[in-house]
């Protein structure tokens, strides 16, 4: 689920959604700016599998519990250490 195996791909893994999620954080921006950023992205190529948005709230959520991003007063940012 975190890490891709053979039965997820590493678009699917919380890893690969994560990767997506901070590639498109360029500034900061709410949650629901950050789901239609990567949800247009993800259909405009077809390369990528469908997101739920459950599945993006569990990236969210390991990028969280890693450090790699900072949630403060309703704004999602890249951590600045």
């Amino acid at each position: 689920m975190i890490l891709p195996t053979k039965h997820i791909r590493p678009d699917r893994a919380l890893l690969g959604v994560g990767a997506d999620i901070l590639a498109g954080l360029a500034k900061p921006t709410t949650v629901s700016g950050l789901w239609d950023r990567l949800r247009r992205r993800r259909t405009a190529s077809n390369a990528y599998a469908v997101l739920d948005y459950r599945w993006f709230v569990l990236a969210l959520d390991l990028l969280y519990v890693i450090g790699a991003i900072e949630f403060e007063r309703g704004v999602i940012r890249k951590d600045s250490r």
